[in-house]
């Protein structure tokens, strides 16, 4: 089977809301698309989500913005998680979409593994598919992990992507087929997370509400147990009391006044010293990330389970923040030379941040010689060879435009 206008991958996604997995495997849609080989489009499942206490609409998501700018063409189902739907039920119209779009694709991509339970669908068409999964907890995916075992099972698996060595090693626990699983590490846009001059960063500091003297302290995740930011909470009011000069910054959904929950974490720890709030800066969802970072001198990270690669250590490190974080995941193997690992104490914590604050002059070569092994650009080729082979496995021979 020959195609003139090179392989036609369609990637299934749950819906379009803030996360990491969702940023990076757009990177990898817009980049593969713009090259021209491969001719990328997305199926979303929900066309709005709510989470962290917050509604996010896909046409509204910086991720669904940026493909479609590259042309890649997005569809969704238009399902509401306030709709009532069954997550395991399709409808024969729902079928009859995801059937034309999988039936025009060579391969099929799945973002995370909940959207297998479409592609396990009685009627779904036959083509390979690879599975791209962005945690180190299949435990806590729920009926998830049993979508991806009946895909493997059914042979519809022609690879399972997985960012992070520690994911490879969750998931064939798991009981996935050790042949199916390959690691790709994340990789980011380097042209756009990089460290800015002086001047422009004392701007930003300006902009940002931040003195040009502080410590900063940015933690960039939304409002999650996976994420723990009741401990980032604790950890900063040690750091505010013992620090004049220390201010924090969160952002990420529901790192905002508007999310009760947050606003309780707020009020418990710092009860009896209302005035340290005032250097506690909630920015809530940002589009200028690579802004946020550069203004800072330490990037957080107080995870208790489920990463794998977190981006935002990845893109803080790459702007000139040091990264700090605890032990989960591939969190360690990241920062190893250009950061630091912490316990769960918050008393530790606070303490790491101000050493990774005092010495990021110190660290700021080492900074600089590791972008090479975080770019894009070897990611997305990672990405283009898994794909290629995935068609060739299934016996279609596609042209190179």
């Amino acid at each position: 089977m020959t195609q003139r206008d090179g392989l036609r991958v369609l990637s299934l996604y749950e819906g379009f809301f803030s996360g990491g997995a969702r940023a990076l495997h757009s990177t990898v849609v817009a980049g593969l698309h713009a090259v021209g080989r491969q001719q990328h489009s997305v199926l979303s499942i929900h066309r709005e989500v709510r989470r962290e206490a917050t509604l996010q609409r896909m046409v509204d998501d910086q991720r669904y913005r940026a493909l479609r700018a590259a042309g890649v063409r997005i569809t969704s189902l238009g399902r509401t998680t306030d709709g009532g739907h069954d997550p395991q039920h399709f409808t024969e119209a729902e079928m009859a979409t995801a059937a034309r779009h999988a039936a025009a694709a060579h391969v099929v991509v799945s973002l995370k593994e909940q959207p297998l339970r479409l592609v396990n669908q009685p009627g779904f068409p036959d083509r390979p598919v690879v599975a791209c999964l962005h945690r180190s907890d299949p435990e806590h995916s729920g009926a998830a992990l049993g979508e991806l075992l009946t895909a493997a099972d059914a042979g519809r698996l022609a690879a399972v992507v997985c960012c992070a060595e520690s994911t490879r090693q969750a998931y064939r626990a798991a009981g996935v087929p050790e042949h199916l699983l390959r690691v790709i590490p994340n990789g980011i846009n380097l042209a756009r997370f990089r460290p800015v001059s002086g001047a422009r960063r004392l701007a930003l500091r300006g902009a940002q509400g931040l003195p040009a003297d502080a410590t900063v302290v940015t933690y960039a995740a939304r409002y999650d147990p996976m994420k723990n930011p009741r401990l980032f909470v604790d950890a900063a009011r040690v750091l505010l009391e013992r620090d004049a000069r220390a201010h924090v910054v969160m952002c990420g959904a529901g790192m905002s006044p508007a999310n009760p929950d947050l606003d309780g974490d707020l009020r418990r720890t710092f009860a009896d010293r209302p005035d340290l709030l005032e250097r506690v800066h909630l920015l809530g969802v940002r589009h200028d990330m690579e802004l946020v970072y550069a203004a800072a001198d330490v990037v957080a990270l107080t995870s208790a389970f489920g990463e794998a690669a977190p981006l935002c250590l990845i893109e803080g490190a790459m702007c000139g923040a040091v990264p700090v974080t605890t032990p989960v995941g591939d969190s360690a193997r990241i920062v190893e030379g250009i950061g630091f690992v912490t316990g769960f104490d918050p008393g530790e914590i606070a303490a790491t941040w101000a050493e990774a604050a005092a010495r990021r002059d110190e660290l700021a070569g080492a900074l600089t010689a590791a972008r090479p092994r975080f770019s894009h650009v070897r990611m997305l080729s990672a990405y283009a060879g898994v794909l290629d082979r995935a068609a060739a496995g299934a016996g279609l021979r596609v042209a190179r435009a």
